[in-house]
């Protein structure tokens, strides 16, 4: 059989993970809500990550976000009104398509194509920034050259 190179650069790392294609897609596609909630996760403006010490946050309705990839690239902060885990989508106020009978609809965007400019706090999201936080500042998952050496 003939194996692409780019097929041998990126083999598999664990026995416990699938690599197929259509295994990935499954997952993705027929994933509860509690799992698309992580999926949906958006970057966070260069501010908010050097305030919280985090890289993303799950997004949420009432965070602020500019969208910085797509034809509906903004440098204006907008209000996120809905997160449409069922499409993987979110909707942002103000931006609608205006149909040909004259009414609106929102615009999809997903999160990975925006930045979160401001978060809409309570105490379990001030938690959870905590814990993500402490699990960056442990190094969790960095190795050392002591470790590499050994």
């Amino acid at each position: 059989f003939f194996f692409p190179c780019s097929r041998l650069s990126t083999m598999k790392r664990s026995n416990t993970v699938s690599s197929s294609r259509r295994k990935s897609r499954k997952a993705h596609f027929a994933a509860p809500s509690s799992q698309r909630r992580i999926i949906m996760s958006a970057p966070l403006s260069a501010e908010l990550r050097k305030k919280y010490g985090v890289r993303s946050v799950p997004i949420r309705r009432e965070d602020e976000v500019i969208i910085v990839r797509g034809q509906h690239k903004t440098t204006t902060p907008a209000k996120v009104t809905t997160c449409y885990r069922r499409k993987y989508v979110i909707h942002i106020e103000k931006l609608q398509l205006e149909k040909g009978n004259g009414s609106t609809v929102n615009i999809g965007i997903h999160p990975s194509n925006c930045v979160i400019t401001k978060l809409k706090l309570d105490k379990d999201r001030l938690a959870l920034l905590n814990r993500k936080r402490a699990g960056a500042e442990s190094g969790k998952g960095k190795l050392t050259e002591a470790d590499v050496k050994a």
